[in-house]
């Protein structure tokens, strides 16, 4: 039997991750903790040892990270508990001096710009104004002066050339359509609409340097998202690249020009594509280094430098730096170096087919002396427009250390594969997206890997929500189910969306229905799970943090609540000083513990000792214990 890998190896603080490198090559960053909390670090690039904290939060932690063009200061955001209101920060490399960028109280801030041109500034979206939408400022890195670009009328978003002129605006319209506005002095008009169909999949990426030439990802007339190129004087638009089973990824520019140079695309595992022949020596060498699914997470003014990250099933997130004249690389270790030598178990990529002829792109983690049939936990990601992918999932390790299978499954709605894929699950919330997660179960029970009488089912997010439809929908086909800060009433989770979502309320429409007719009501209804309570079977587990903005505490409190006008037993965790999700190691770790200890009573499988660093500086309140 294997030896059971550490919850906190796990779960608790990387060593160091998330590094990158600055415009001028002489620093490094990276996220480390700093007394127990997740801070940013730096050092010069020759002098690593000599690395020390930028910030010091003694909370919750910093990892959101950027390194200005100034060659002096580092840029951060950071949010209370979760709020997600979030400011931005300036640091001073020189003298450590920290500098609130947006003082302004219950706002929500965010990069925008960093130019190679405008070095000394930088562009910073705030809602102070208008709390739905936010205008676009221009801050003085140095002072902190703060003088405005343009008003936001409405828009989603402004598409900005590298001397912060506003060229462009993004502004979706009431039937899901998306349309990019052209700015014409002080007046806008319509230039490129993408249909309904079209418009999660496609959109306006980028400007070249000269601002002559737009780039784009854009399905219109087939079914995957393709890269594209269009002349803003002639409107000439030519198809740079093209897959026919996946849309086109990741898109590497010329830090110059910002013309493509190479692209990705990931359907079931990632591959690389090289437009620019001055690149692809520096593609060939990278791919002969065992790095898995790497992507170039920073890279340097010139270009000499890129920091890689190796993205592997059994390597956990390595990064390097590489030279590209020298075509070398120096390794900067992994984020968790105490996994070196753990029995990590390899992930499998799958193609299950879904009952009305879909492929889902599929993930599935045996534990390393898995024979015959055993317990398996199905993992929903959130979003749902979002999508699983290979590579180093702690979540999956867990889970087969302690005897379970772990798929993940990328159902209808999931990004990636075409926008037939994605529209597939317009209305489908809670029928046919639950339908593909129950024929990836039926998948593996029919392959031999799953025990159809000890499945559960688990998701944060939409795959919380997805958890207590499933368990409502088939409350025969789970053993128990897992739901982290997953809606349960869909109308209430449309009426409270943060107001800076408003631009993207006809897309929730469109996907779930419009609480304001009787026919989209109705089908509100009809998918919320906190209806159809009383038909769950199966022991459930809710996790919530109070400060949720997405999916708000009162989600939770209703699942709750109809479930103990049931008299049916359900166990409550919250969690006061988090968000969307679980931030705080202490929490994380209290989480997986108790997460642990409840699927070991329900599916049988390993179970550690709760350590007393897990039960010990969490706020995790048990609300119920059912």
């Amino acid at each position: 039997m294997v030896d059971l890998i550490p919850r906190e190896h796990l779960f608790g603080n990387p060593t160091r991750y998330g590094h990158q490198i600055s415009p001028d090559g002489r620093r490094l960053g990276w996220v480390a903790p700093y007394e127990g909390v997740l801070n940013i670090w730096s050092a010069p690039i020759d002098d690593l040892d000599a690395a020390a904290p930028v910030t010091t939060d003694q909370r919750r932690g910093i990892d959101a990270y950027a390194f200005a063009y100034d060659g002096r200061h580092l840029l951060y955001v950071q949010d209370a508990d979760g709020d997600e209101n979030h400011h931005l920060y300036a640091v001073d490399l020189t003298t450590g001096e920290r500098r609130d960028l947006t003082p302004i109280p219950g706002i929500a801030a965010a990069i925008v710009g960093l130019s190679r041109i405008m070095r000394d500034r930088v562009l910073v979206a705030i809602n102070d104004r208008d709390p739905r939408f936010h205008d676009i400022h221009s801050v003085d890195l140095a002072t902190g002066a703060r003088s405005l670009v343009i008003e936001n009328p409405g828009f989603a978003g402004f598409l900005i050339d590298e001397r912060y002129a506003v060229r462009f605006a993004f502004r979706n319209l009431p039937d899901g359509s998306s349309q990019l506005i052209a700015r014409d002095g002080a007046n806008w008009k319509p230039w490129l609409t993408f249909p309904p169909e079209d418009a999660r999949v496609s959109g306006a990426e980028n400007l070249d340097a000269a601002a002559t030439a737009l780039f784009c990802r854009d399905s219109r007339g087939r079914n995957t998202a393709a890269l594209t190129r269009i002349d803003l004087a002639s409107g000439e638009t030519r198809v740079l690249a093209a897959h026919e089973e996946a849309d086109i990824g990741a898109v590497l520019q010329d830090v110059e020009t910002h013309e493509p140079v190479a692209y990705s695309v990931t359907h079931a595992r990632k591959s690389w594509h090289v437009l620019d022949p001055r690149f692809a020596d520096d593609f060939a060498f990278l791919e002969t280094q065992g790095l898995g699914d790497w992507y170039p997470a920073s890279r340097t003014e010139d270009d000499a430098l890129w920091i890689v990250v190796a993205r592997a099933d059994t390597r956990v997130g390595e990064a390097a730096i590489y030279d590209r004249r020298a075509k070398r690389l120096r390794s900067l270790g992994s984020a968790r170096p105490e996994l070196e030598g753990a029995p990590l178990a390899p992930m499998s990529p799958s193609i299950i087919p879904s009952r009305d002829g879909l492929d889902l792109v599929s993930y599935l983690t045996r534990p390393l002396d898995a024979q015959g049939p055993g317990p398996l936990v199905l993992l929903v990601h959130g979003g749902p427009w979002a999508r699983d992918s290979f590579g180093f999932d702690g979540i999956h390790q867990w889970l087969a250390n302690r005897g379970y299978a772990a798929l993940s499954v990328n159902f209808r709605s999931s990004t990636g594969f075409g926008k037939a894929f994605l529209n597939a699950g317009d209305r489908e919330w809670g029928r046919r997206m639950d339908d593909d997660l129950s024929d990836a179960v039926a998948w593996a029970v029919a392959q031999g890997v799953a025990d159809p009488a000890r499945v559960a089912i688990m998701g944060g997010s939409y795959g919380g929500y997805a958890t207590l439809m499933a368990l409502t929908r088939n409350p025969e086909a789970y053993a128990c189910g897992i739901d982290l800060v997953g809606p349960a009433n869909l109308e209430t989770l449309v009426r409270t969306i943060p107001p800076y979502w408003e631009a993207m309320r006809a897309q929730l429409h469109r996907a779930i229905g419009d609480p304001d007719t009787e026919e989209g009501m109705a089908l509100i209804r009809e998918r919320s799970p906190v209806y159809f309570a009383d038909r769950i079977k199966a022991p459930l587990l809710i996790v919530q943090g109070a400060n949720d903005p997405r999916v708000k505490k009162d989600e939770s409190d209703q699942m709750v609540a109809a479930m103990e006008r049931g008299g049916i037993p359900v166990t409550y965790l919250l969690f006061p000083d988090e968000g969307h999700g679980l931030v705080r190691p202490a929490n994380r770790l209290a989480f997986f513990a108790r997460a642990e200890t409840f699927l070991a009573r329900h599916l049988g499988g390993r179970c550690e000792p709760i350590r007393e660093a897990e039960s010990s500086g969490t706020s995790m309140q048990v609300v119920r214990e059912g």
